[in-house]
């Protein structure tokens, strides 16, 4: 690989997973660059075409592994589209000089509403209220639902959106307490929050709900120890990473009523599931689990939980704010001043 020096002239840029309406904005910030989008999401099917660029931005369903990163001839920078960033081989970019920027802050807010929308539309059990009524059946029965006034909420993660999470919270009357490896003394005293151990978190919390990074680590956060810790009939909310969570795990105490009901908008192994060829593909690379990938497609199928489609972030403002910010970081790199980089 080249220095990561730029040291001027036009760079080729490519965007993938890129839709129509986002490609005005980002080429009037790159104009000055030779700029390539594609709604394609970057794997090894597809890196030869793209081997050329100087610059890549992918967003969350690309898969940046070392096999994939091989195939760049002069990679110089990496800007996700995202706050996360386990999609990326951070070592194969360090070992390689290659700066990775991501989205610090872009929608905590707006993933905390979804937090909320997800959790109302358990406690009012939504969907079959509303495919009822479409029918004409106006029968209140097996529709009884609970408050959130009153319930305990254990908000896992206090950065940015977890923060949001326990504003949010206080407006529906809920008792919240957290955990976090670095807790926010005055935070905790401004909002009226009790840092607690997460051992005493999942023994305590009616809701529980996840605002974590993801994590490579062999051991989910959440597996069947965490959940045999839970009350009986906790409810759970993971708008983080799919990974965050054990699935076999998690449908094993949806079964046994320990979990009541669940709210996803992550799932483990996402882009196998939302492509059938894809998966197929996988299969052959043995590059997932099938008893995994079925214990997903298993979730999809249960009324006593909510999925919706990695769409927690995806307002009008927040993706504006998320194109903004990746055009930020690329001339920032072409100006030799790096913002945002997690390596």
């Amino acid at each position: 690989m080249d220095s990561i020096n730029w040291t001027g002239g036009t760079m080729k840029i490519v965007f993938f997973e890129a839709e129509n309406w986002e490609c005005d904005i980002l080429q009037q910030i790159c104009c000055n660059h030779e700029v390539v989008f594609t709604e394609e999401a970057l794997g090894r099917q597809n890196v030869h075409l793209y081997k050329d660029a100087d610059v890549i931005s992918p967003f969350v369903h690309s898969v940046l592994d070392r096999s994939v990163l091989e195939g760049f001839e002069h990679l110089r920078f990496i800007a996700t589209r995202s706050t996360g960033y386990d999609h990326i081989d951070l070592d194969y970019c360090a070992e390689n000089a290659i700066p990775v920027s991501n989205v610090p802050v872009y929608g905590d807010h707006t993933v905390a509403e979804h937090v909320f929308a997800l959790l109302l539309t358990i406690s009012h059990h939504m969907p079959e209220a509303i495919n009822r009524t479409r029918k004409g059946d106006f029968s209140q029965k097996g529709l009884r639902g609970f408050d959130l006034q009153g319930k305990t909420l254990g908000v896992i993660g206090t950065g940015a959106i977890g923060k949001r999470v326990v504003e949010i919270a206080q407006g529906f009357r809920l008792n919240v307490i957290a955990c976090d490896r670095k807790p926010d003394a005055d935070f905790a005293s401004q909002c009226k929050v009790t840092y607690v151990d997460i051992e005493s978190l999942l023994e305590q919390s009616d809701i529980v709900t996840l605002h974590v990074p993801g994590s490579k680590a062999a051991t989910p956060l959440l597996s069947q120890r965490e959940f045999s810790r839970m009350k009986d009939g906790v409810v759970l909310i993971n708008t983080a990473r799919g990974s965050l969570v054990d699935t076999q795990a998690l449908l094993h105490a949806l079964a046994d009523g320990k979990v009541a009901a669940a709210g996803l908008d992550v799932l483990s192994d996402e882009p196998s599931i939302r492509e059938e060829a894809e998966l197929l593909r996988s299969f052959f690379d043995k590059k997932h689990d099938l008893e995994s990938w079925f214990a997903n497609h298993t979730l999809l199928h249960m009324r006593n939980v909510i999925i919706t489609p990695h769409s927690a972030f995806n307002t009008k403002e927040a993706v504006e704010r998320i194109l903004i910010t990746t055009g930020e970081n690329i001339i920032g790199f072409a100006k030799g001043e790096l913002k945002n980089t997690v390596n």
